[in-house]
């Protein structure tokens, strides 16, 4: 894991935080850093930053959902020297509350559905990014027998493309005192079930949900099984590009390779 620097005084004082003690937070890579209120996260692409911060500084909350907005710099702009803010929220990631990190994803993913796709996805060369790629079929593979079986039950995806957030499960927040906040924001240019899809894998490879109960969590998703199939390749595409899909990450993903493949070709077979 990638640890940043901790903000200079410079950075500091640029978001209004001069002299407030930090402390580096956990999760977020390595990146991310709290001062007071503000949350502050060393950026890895000043196009994407800007963009994200634009976007969520004007997105609509609602009882469902709700987001940290960014913080401006003194100078006006929403980056300063390789850093972005964000406004903390208190509360706490619950990944055994898998369902209700899908229905604020749901709301999330319903108030950006108007936007269009932003240029700098083309751009990115990050291993999630070349993942995804991979997972649909934009570029080649790199084979092996694990992402060669899933790859084999590809099938195509019906349905429209927007943005959504490919790593909620994590990165909702709960609080009494206010709708899930959604953070961290991965956006990706797909079929608006797949975040839910890669929700609902990282529940089960990392957080316990049973590998034979991972068809209710979107049971009213049009081709489920696909974009579980492609949540699950992308997931082990990133480990593979990463160099970490050892043994025991195969171990860890068996369980519901060997229920969703079993799925599929019960579905082939109808």
């Amino acid at each position: 894991m990638t640890i940043a620097p901790s903000p200079t005084p410079a950075t500091l004082a640029a978001f209004g935080v001069a002299g407030t003690p930090v402390t580096r937070l956990d999760g977020g890579r390595g990146l991310t850093w709290r001062a007071g209120d503000v949350v502050l996260r060393a950026h890895d692409a000043l196009d994407e930053a800007r963009w994200k911060s634009h976007v969520l500084s004007r997105i609509e909350h609602t009882s469902s959902f709700c987001t940290a907005r960014p913080v401006a710099s003194a100078t006006g702009g929403w980056v300063h020297d390789g850093w972005e803010a964000w406004t903390w929220l208190p509360g706490a990631a619950a990944e055994d509350r898998v369902v209700d990190v899908i229905a604020a994803g749901r709301a999330f993913h319903a108030a950006v559905a108007g936007l269009p796709r932003p240029a700098f996805l083309d751009e990115s060369d990050s291993p999630w990014s070349i993942a995804d790629r991979m997972a649909w079929e934009e570029v080649a593979h790199p084979g092996g027998p694990i992402l060669s079986r899933l790859a084999r039950e590809f099938r195509p995806v019906l349905g429209p493309a927007q943005l959504i957030h490919g790593d909620l499960l994590g990165n909702v927040l709960f609080s009494p005192a206010r709708p899930p906040a959604i953070i961290d924001w991965a956006p990706y240019w797909r079929p608006v079930g797949l975040g839910d899809a890669i929700a609902a894998v990282d529940a089960v490879c990392w957080h316990g949900w049973p590998a034979d109960r991972v068809f209710e969590l979107g049971h009213d998703v049009p081709q489920w099984s696909q974009l579980l199939l492609r949540a699950l390749f992308f997931r082990m595409a990133v480990l593979h590009l990463l160099d970490a899909l050892d043994d025991d990450m195969a171990a860890r993903h068996e369980p519901l390779t060997r229920v969703l493949l079993a799925a599929l070709g019960d579905q082939s077979s109808d």
